[in-house]
């Protein structure tokens, strides 16, 4: 078997990548470009074609050519495709499998490279066994992307290199060998799903877990993925499974599952809340003025006031930022850099962002919310009196989630429903019901100019689909880059 204790150990080496995937900075792509200039003999399988492959196949094929010239002593191997299917010998005849997380862990061609003695690893698993330092890993149903991306933001203000990477589309491993030249360890956020951390299962006990394991909170979701909740919270557990006694943990007070996992983690627990903490508790939290409080080593300090931080509005946001700041807190960074950070962060894109005003009407890309909790958090966040001035945009692919209380909220915060065509998008509409009026769509532009018409002046028209994109999209971020461009034309 490989032996993964020095990076040089990885030229020569017959090693397959596992689902390429279509995202320029996934984890499939950044997986084979590093394993290119390092020396590797690479087998890129995906069970997608060519055609639909065409431009990540194109990618790596141009940093093959790219990185020949950069390191001309190396030996280097031109890439092999093996596209639309998957071989037995891709996963019996080589020293490595470098398996995208979008892969289950079940698959047949991932036992069978276990049983045949093949090491089986992930771009962030890879990226741990080399770089030894204290890094933060972010985990949740909901957040996980916020909270690491202003985690990083606030850590960027002690060290401006800060690697943020991971389900945040950017792989760690296109930054190991320039962080690997630091005099200093460099501060790395890393945004890791069930699947990410179920790939890192194999490192319990190895010392390589989080300085700092978040849980932003738990709920239905990815079941058509798991067996059951039970096999998808195990997953998110395994943020604090990788952690030593002396490891920290940070957890989120007001969810009541995620309270049950804090009772199980061995690690040391730190708590946040939008309510006032129990005294004998440490952490983060709001008061009843909506002051941020930090308390740690018995020490309560105000800091700044969550009415400053205008791209992290409702509920949901401000467990975000409770998070984050928990982590920068416990990382040294100061309350000034705290608080400015909470000030100046813009959020991300495809996050309930607010793409253009028209009319008197806010078009809001909400298109990462994949699950129905997601779309009740930016339908309290836009409506928060229930004036029902909400046109929204939803359907899709279901994830195994139940749409019933989600529907609930639909019906007392909108106006309209767009309904766009998907595998999910009739049970969503039974869910509903008739009592909000329908509009339906088989293409962004069809629900954009649909949701134009139905809203009026004063009206949030908002994606917000609860449900994955697969159907009429490629992904997420092209469901939402369509709508932005629509949006645009209008």
């Amino acid at each position: 078997m490989i032996d993964l204790r020095d990076i040089k150990d990885i030229q020569d080496k017959v090693v397959t990548v596992m689902g390429l995937g279509r995202f320029k900075q996934g984890s499939g792509v950044g997986a084979a470009k590093w394993l290119l200039r390092h020396g590797a003999q690479i087998v890129v399988t995906d069970l997608k074609s060519e055609a639909e492959l065409k431009a990540s196949v194109d990618l790596v094929t141009q940093w093959y050519e790219t990185y020949r010239r950069q390191y001309a002593d190396r030996d280097l191997y031109a890439p092999v495709f093996i596209l639309g299917q998957h071989r037995e010998e891709d996963f019996t005849n080589v020293q490595l499998v470098v398996k995208n997380p979008d892969v289950p862990k079940e698959s047949a061609y991932v036992e069978l490279a276990r049983r045949s003695g093949v090491r089986v690893e992930s771009d962030v698993s890879l990226f741990l066994h080399f770089y030894r330092h204290p890094y933060v890993a972010v985990t949740g149903t909901r957040g996980k992307s916020t909270t690491t991306a202003l985690s990083g933001e606030m850590l960027k203000r002690v060290n401006p290199k800060t690697v943020v990477a991971g389900n945040i589309m950017h792989s760690p491993l296109e930054d190991l060998d320039w962080m690997l030249e630091e005099k200093e360890p460099v501060p790395v956020a890393l945004e890791l799903s069930s699947w990410l951390l179920e790939s890192l299962e194999h490192l319990v006990g190895k010392g390589m877990g989080p300085e700092i394991g978040v849980l932003t909170n738990v709920s239905e979701d990815h079941l058509d993925r798991y067996a059951s909740f039970a096999d998808y919270l195990h997953a998110k557990e395994l943020v604090f499974a990788l952690q030593s006694p002396a490891q920290k943990a940070v957890l989120n007070f007001d969810h009541p599952i995620v309270k049950e996992v804090g009772a199980r983690a061995a690690s040391r627990r730190f708590w946040f809340s939008r309510a006032p903490l129990p005294a004998d508790l440490e952490g983060a939290y709001l008061d009843a003025e909506g002051r941020l409080h930090v308390r740690l080593d018995g020490n309560d300090r105000a800091l700044c006031r969550a009415g400053e931080w205008p791209a992290l509005r409702g509920d949901h946001n401000w467990e975000n930022a409770l998070a984050a700041v928990l982590v920068a807190a416990l990382s040294g960074v100061s309350d000034g850099d705290i608080c400015a950070t909470l000030k100046s962060f813009e959020g991300l894109p495809g996050r309930q962002q607010t793409v253009r005003e028209l009319d008197g009407v806010t078009y809001v890309n909400d298109t990462n919310a994949t699950s129905p909790d997601a779309v009740v958090a930016a339908l309290k966040r836009f409506d928060p009196e229930g004036k029902k001035n909400i046109v929204l945009i939803i359907g899709g692919k279901g994830k195994g989630a139940k749409f019933d209380a989600m529907a609930a909220d639909v019906r007392t915060h909108a106006k309209h429903v767009v309904y766009l065509e998907g595998a999910a998008t009739d049970e969503i509409e039974q869910a509903i019901g008739s009592s909000v009026p329908a509009s339906y769509a088989s293409s962004m532009d069809e629900a954009v100019s649909a949701a134009g018409k139905a809203a009026s002046s004063g009206d949030v028209a908002l994606l917000s689909p609860g449900t994955a994109s697969f159907g009429l999209f490629k992904n997420a971020y092209d469901r939402g880059g369509q709508f932005v461009e629509a949006v645009k034309n209008l």
